[in-house]
């Protein structure tokens, strides 16, 4: 009897199903436009990487009048956007972003907590502009609405 063509489709399948299970460490999360920036829309996409989380974002605008090239600062707060409470996480070792191909802006971060630990708790992103534009918030998402 020939083992090797089921070894070989058992070993298919387990690579295929850890596959599409890593899907499952990324999440988005809508982030609402504050009346500052009314109009525009944003999210950021959350991965599990080694014991953190990483946030890739995405913003479409930023308030007339923000210095260029544009400066973002972002936090995990404890709390909901309607309900804030402390900064959890500040993410501001770096501030830049890259403008996107189309339109809006891209860039990342990171928080040293693990992607499950944020979804059990009740976090928020903030967006925020730099003092330089005032310390605007611009965008907020509550992590516990977030699409998987």
């Amino acid at each position: 009897m020939n083992y090797s063509t089921p070894l070989t489709a058992l070993l298919l399948t387990a690579s295929l199903f850890g596959c599409t299970s890593s899907s499952d460490h990324t999440i988005t999360v809508p982030l609402k436009a504050t009346q500052k920036n009314a109009g525009q829309i944003a999210n950021a996409t959350l991965n599990a990487v080694d014991g953190e989380t990483n946030f890739d974002f995405y913003l479409s605008g930023v308030p007339d009048g923000t210095t260029l090239p544009l400066r973002i600062f972002t936090f995990v707060n404890k709390g909901s956007c309607q309900q804030p409470g402390p900064v959890a996480y500040d993410m501001n070792d770096r501030i830049t972003t890259q403008r996107a191909a189309e339109a809006g802006w891209t860039f990342y971060r990171s928080a040293p907590i693990p992607l499950p630990d944020l979804l059990s708790g009740k976090y928020s992103i903030l967006v925020r502009t730099t003092p330089e534009d005032g310390s605007v918030d611009i965008f907020c998402g509550d992590i516990v609405q977030a699409v998987r």
